[in-house]
């Protein structure tokens, strides 16, 4: 799939878990240079044996269309996110629930903004418990998973 095509995929996603119940986002952020941050959440992933498919450069995408749309305003110095899966928790949730498939791939996102040079963000969007027992299972293992990805990449 198309990084482009991902990100639309990504970006309705959120507009659809939105209009149907929010889902929350979780960050943390750390004073440090943002190709720092970014070998040290990378590294936190293959750590796990996860395997990054996407890498959306969402700066430089907002940079390169924001004339297109008028707009003048640098959004984040970076910014970008990388996309996964894991065989086992995907499995997991799907088998517990096949509407668990919105839940992948995981994505966790970082950004530097302008106003905060050196400073770092981190983070992802929570998957809701929702559904039987194993689905809410699952789904907080998940959520778990993600948030020591991010903690470790911004320790």
């Amino acid at each position: 799939m198309r990084t482009s095509t991902f990100a639309a995929a990504v970006l309705a996603l959120a507009a659809s878990a939105s209009a149907g119940g929010a889902q929350e986002v979780r960050i943390y952020a750390k004073a440090a240079p943002y190709e720092d941050v970014k070998l040290d959440l990378t590294s936190a992933i293959a750590s796990r044996g996860l395997v990054v498919d996407a890498n959306g450069q969402v700066g430089k995408m907002l940079d390169r269309t924001g004339p297109d749309v008028g707009s003048t305003r640098q959004v984040y110095t970076h910014a970008e996110y990388f996309s996964f899966c894991s065989a086992k928790y995907s499995r997991r949730m799907m088998e517990a629930d096949p509407v668990n498939i919105g839940f992948c791939p995981f994505v966790i996102f970082m950004y530097e903004a302008p106003d905060a040079p050196g400073r770092t963000t981190v983070g992802y969007r929570r998957p809701t418990p929702q559904g039987n027992e194993a689905s809410r299972q699952v789904l907080t293992e998940i959520d778990a998973l993600l948030d020591g990805i991010v903690k470790e990449a911004v320790q």
